[in-house]
């Protein structure tokens, strides 16, 4: 198998933030558009929860 790069314009995440203060990674491999996209579609919906882009890996996934 060959080993291939990463997309560096792929390097952003959308990730939460749960009543109790914890930080989770709800997804990754994002651009920056996708990113920003898709948190302003999950705060659109009116959880509790806050959802917010951020370039890099992000705080580790809690799963």
């Amino acid at each position: 198998m060959r080993h291939t790069p990463q997309d560096p314009t792929r390097d952003w995440c959308l990730l939460r933030l749960d009543d109790n203060g914890n930080e989770f990674v709800v997804s990754r491999g994002h651009s920056q558009e996708e990113a920003l996209s898709l948190a302003q579609a999950y705060q659109a919906r009116g959880h509790k929860q806050l959802y917010w882009a951020q370039q890099g890996p992000g705080v580790p996934s809690q799963k």
